[in-house]
């Protein structure tokens, strides 16, 4: 019995020196093997790399090159009709966006994408249609193209509209400017009477060069009214649904959505801001500012 004893007492000491083994193994491995990783620090979007400032300009797909004659011919185009909404430098505005990061910039080739839609514009979203002529509309898009060039290989941010591109004019020459040339639909006394307490800096510019009922871009913009002819002589009256340099459509009194290749048809549109549309090819860069200057000062 006494010997049974012994050799239970020897097997019980060598089961717990194992199991001390076992566990002073496993320690060591948990404290070799370090702690576990972090897991990754989620960037919250719009900081950081998920911030579109931080990302680089989508990468131009045709490589394409300029007259420098043609690049400023277009800078001065840009500049008295784009660079109120998109910049002096076509780095995007409060109004417009970032041309230089544009996915449609980066792969057109020579205005084969940009002429066709600077000519149709983009009137539900504000941007106006520019009938510009070939040699004009080809300067345009040499600059946008020579500003995405500049982007590519520039570093960091990007600067847009400031104030100080609006502090330029000459308050005497721009009310000159405006009763030669606004008087007939405008009145400093009347409509715009403290029009600069409403809107001010950018704001009050692109209500002046694009005006609508309740902003650019807005849903309560007066409707365009447009009559089409057609070759029978028959006219149709409606609400101008959409048009282009290939289609016109029209909403006529019935609801009904009638369409008509442009070729095809006369018409006639009837824009409450047409006058607006055809002054901005005929602003300077210089005429912009003085006449802003002058409505600064109707408080």
């Amino acid at each position: 019995m006494e010997e049974l004893s012994l050799l239970r007492n020897g097997l019980v000491s060598m089961l717990c020196l194992a199991l001390l083994a076992i566990c002073t193994a496993a320690l060591v491995a948990q404290r070799g093997a370090g702690p576990a990783p972090a897991p990754p620090v989620q960037t919250p979007a719009g900081r950081g790399e998920a911030s579109p400032a931080s990302q680089r300009p989508p990468q131009t797909k045709t490589p394409q090159s300029f007259p420098r004659d043609q690049v400023e011919a277009g800078r001065t185009q840009f500049v008295s009709q784009c660079g109120f909404c998109h910049g002096r430098d076509a780095a995007g505005g409060a109004g417009g966006p970032d041309l230089t990061r544009s996915v449609l910039v980066a792969e057109d080739v020579r205005g084969d994408r940009l002429g066709p839609f600077i000519r149709a514009g983009r009137p539900d979203q504000g941007m106006p249609a520019f009938p510009l002529s070939d040699s004009d509309l080809a300067a345009v898009v040499a600059f946008i193209h020579d500003q995405k060039l500049q982007a590519d290989l520039s570093v960091g941010g990007r600067r847009s509209v400031d104030a100080t591109d609006l502090e330029s004019g000459n308050t005497a020459l721009g009310q000159r400017y405006f009763e030669a040339a606004c008087v007939r639909c405008h009145s400093a006394t009347g409509d715009l009477a403290a029009v600069a307490t409403r809107h001010q800096g950018l704001t009050l510019l692109q209500r002046m060069l694009y005006p609508s009922a309740a902003g650019r871009g807005s849903s309560g913009r007066a409707p365009q009214t447009v009559t089409v002819t057609l070759p029978s002589g028959q006219t149709i009256t409606g609400r101008l649904a959409y048009r282009d340099e290939f289609m016109i459509s029209v909403t006529d009194a019935a609801g009904w959505l009638r369409s008509w290749p442009a070729s095809q048809v006369r018409f006639t549109l009837d824009d409450p801001l047409q006058a607006h549309v055809e002054q901005l090819g005929k602003y300077s860069d210089d005429d912009m500012h003085n006449v802003l200057a002058y409505l600064q000062t109707l408080r």
